[in-house]
């Protein structure tokens, strides 16, 4: 619960929307009118309703790209087209296949590959490759991934208009809430299995493979994930410098 009320205030800075009904008020008027016999098992009832509650009218008002909260109390978070568990899960084994239909391309062909523009990090300058994947049938592809460093830093881009495009579980060391340029991310600061959902929504097992530390943020509806052996103070400071 303590973890569940920490991620409601947490939240509860970025909405933006018009002031809510007074909850809180209505219910701790109700407990105050309370006899003083109640005992501590109902107090904990009544509280855990009221975080409940208190999720459900936020789920109501969060816009869509803010609706991890929906999740939380299951131990799911929801976040621009990417679901991460909490609960822990077995590491992949074996070789990962690439995505499907990846392939590499110069970067002006890249752009042209995909439906949104191809942004790339000051802080990184050009990148060393570039890949282009999951082709529908006009040829136009969902995702655009740029690396550097030997291929150890890796910055995916993907069209943030369809839904579940990578599908994350964040065994051990978890994942938390960050901020990139004042907007919600999401951080992960360790290793962590990773598997690719297609465009038809089937989890590509084949590809799972283990993740290092990653960011994760939507910017204009598109959906990016820096991943490498960065600190979280360094990954914000590559996300903000896109241009």
């Amino acid at each position: 619960m303590d973890d569940l009320e920490r991620e409601l205030r947490e939240l509860s800075t970025w909405l933006e929307t018009p002031e809510p009904p007074d909850v809180t008020a209505r219910v701790h008027a109700r407990l105050a009118a309370e006899p003083s016999t109640v005992t501590n098992d109902r107090r904990r009832r009544w509280r855990y309703a009221v975080v409940v509650a208190l999720a459900a009218l936020l789920v109501a008002l969060l816009p869509p790209g803010r609706a991890a909260l929906a999740d939380a109390v299951t131990g799911l978070l929801r976040f621009a087209g990417i679901t991460i568990s909490t609960s822990a899960a077995p590491s992949p084994t074996g070789t990962p296949s690439p995505l499907p239909g990846q392939r590499p391309a110069e970067l002006d062909e890249a752009q042209r590959a995909v439906r949104f523009p191809i942004r790339t990090p000051a802080r990184l300058g050009p990148p060393e490759r570039v890949l282009v994947a999951d082709p529908d049938g006009t040829g136009s592809h969902r995702v655009a991934t740029l690396l550097y460093r030997g291929g150890e830093l890796r910055l995916d881009a993907f069209d943030g208009r369809l839904d579940g495009a990578f599908f994350k579980q964040a065994g051990g060391t978890g994942a938390e809430w960050a901020q990139v340029g004042g907007e919600p991310a999401i951080w992960i600061g360790g290793p962590h299995p990773l598997s690719y959902v297609d465009r038809t929504g089937t989890v590509r097992e084949e590809s799972a493979r283990l993740a290092a530390a990653t960011l994760i943020w939507q910017e204009n509806g598109v959906t990016y994930r820096l991943e490498g052996p960065l600190t979280m103070a360094e990954a914000v400071d590559i996300a903000i410098s896109l241009e």
